[in-house]
């Protein structure tokens, strides 16, 4: 099973990839869920660490629906990134009625055709769950794995719709559903009798009291290695 953690600059990666990361989500404000960062963040971290790097690519925190002057913003943060020969991206949109923006998702991976991407959790604002899943099938070259909760504030929250997730997520053999937010060492173990997934993704928890404030707990991260390896 993998292991994601999130980060916020080199130190955060460096540390994390010494302590058994399988992979990074790269973020900046993360008080508001996950900004991308900027051009000198991406690429110190990138140029530190060894193993994949996925970049948050999300221009505001207001919502998941995006005007065509901020897909421009979303577009030229990826150029940048690809001149750092990066093509790992987190990122997530959403139409007003809260199905998944296809258009957009489509227009990406024609600009951007090597894109890995992973959906973030604007996919547990989707009305439906299964609909949406269903339409990031058709996408599965390039979106390889989904960030979720299972619609829900947290994975302890959503377990049950996250194995209903990953047992389609086997049978259409299409994106990893990788559960996040409220894993905890604690509840790990439970999450992964519950859901099945191979991917998790954690955050605060993995941090000295519980805050992006303080630096990854090695005594954390090895507690969730235990259980996952």
């Amino acid at each position: 099973m993998e292991l994601e953690l999130i980060v916020q600059n080199k130190q955060d990666a460096i540390q994390a990839e010494k302590l058994g990361a399988d992979r990074l989500e790269l973020v900046t404000a993360i008080q508001e869920g996950g900004l991308t960062p900027s051009f000198g963040t991406m690429k110190s971290v990138i140029e530190s660490v060894n193993i994949p790097v996925q970049v948050m690519i999300r221009p505001h925190s207001n919502h998941f629906f995006y005007k065509e002057e901020e897909f421009a913003v979303i577009c030229e943060d990826i150029k940048a990134l690809r001149s750092l020969q990066c093509n790992r991206i987190v990122f997530g949109a959403l139409n007003e009625d809260r199905t998944i923006n296809e258009q957009m998702l489509a227009k990406l991976i024609e600009l951007f055709p090597n894109l890995d991407i992973t959906f973030h959790r604007a996919f547990d604002e989707a009305m439906s769950l299964d609909e949406g899943y269903q339409t990031l099938v058709n996408y599965q070259r390039n979106v390889k794995r989904i960030l979720t909760s299972g619609g829900k504030a947290n994975c302890e929250a959503g377990k049950e719709q996250l194995a209903k997730l990953v047992t389609s997520s086997q049978r259409l053999q299409g994106p990893v559903i990788m559960p996040g937010s409220g894993l905890t060492p604690d509840n790990i173990a439970e999450i992964i009798q519950t859901t099945k997934a191979e991917q998790y993704h954690f955050g605060k928890a993995v941090r000295q009291g519980n805050s992006f404030a303080n630096a990854i707990s090695a005594q954390a991260v090895d507690k969730v290695l235990s259980v996952l390896k």
